[in-house]
């Protein structure tokens, strides 16, 4: 999983996407639905982010905090939203404060080596995301690109994350049925050098970045710009729906 963003600059898109988060999780309200999370309500989405912000920030001290009373008590606090924004700021003080070479648990294909890296990295996509899920219940529908805070960079930054690390690995759904034949998927960013082909089989993904787009070639293709493309894949936004990419990766791609 290649960036090009340095630690700063994750920790930056953290802060952004956790100031979003809670402007429009306060704007919806605590029990309104999530049109992006079925079966979601704003305050059940602020619980689950911050027992990860909670979660992330305890592995990277070496401690393993337990999940479901963390969460309980987010959704059951007088103010969760005060209590979603003390936990990003406890998980940026972690990171701040940890080694390159601190221990803490990872995952997804090709790691950074560094798990502080890895962890500030997979933290800002995780906040940006579910905080286009506030937005989107602020807003009562699935927001357009335009309508985010995301930056080309971060979203070019959160392709290679998805791509070459969620897809690719042994648990990915993303499969074809048994007996049908193997398929390649063209992801192309029309506001970057490069695209990606994903193989789809009975088999793992396999997943290959092409810096120069023009070589990607496959039997499906989906095109928009990164921000758009980075909500799309994400299942957080209907506006590139119309390709014929969807149907396989709406029945078996990550969440």
């Amino acid at each position: 999983m290649p960036t090009s963003l340095t630690l700063e600059q994750h920790l930056a898109g953290l802060h952004a996407a956790m100031l979003a988060f809670a402007r429009h999780a306060g704007a919806a309200g605590l029990d309104v639905p999530v049109p992006t999370c079925p079966e979601w309500t704003v305050r059940r989405l602020v619980g689950h982010q911050g027992a990860v912000h909670r979660w992330a920030a305890g592995a990277l001290r070496g401690e393993d905090l337990d999940w479901a009373p963390v969460e309980k008590a987010g959704r059951s606090s007088a103010d969760p939203v005060d209590w979603l924004r003390d936990g990003a700021i406890a998980l940026v003080r972690a990171l701040v404060e940890a080694d390159d070479d601190t221990p803490a648990p990872v995952f997804l294909a090709d790691p950074p080596a560094s798990p502080r890296r890895f962890w500030a990295r997979r933290l800002c996509h995780e906040t940006t995301i579910h905080g286009v899920d506030a937005l989107a219940a602020d807003l009562g529908r699935l927001p357009r690109a335009e309508e985010t805070w995301i930056e080309r960079d971060l979203a070019l930054d959160g392709l290679d994350e998805l791509l070459l690390g969620f897809v690719p690995r042994e648990r990915s759904r993303l499969r074809t049925e048994p007996g049908e034949a193997p398929v390649t998927l063209v992801v192309r960013p029309t506001d970057a050098d490069h695209a990606y082909t994903v193989r789809v089989s009975d088999d793992v993904p396999v997943t290959v970045r092409h810096d120069d787009g023009a070589a990607a070639a496959g039997d499906r293709e989906v095109t928009g710009n990164a921000v758009q493309l980075y909500l799309a894949l994400w299942h957080r936004s209907d506006e590139l729906a119309a390709s014929d990419v969807w149907p396989l990766w709406h029945h078996a791609a990550v969440r």
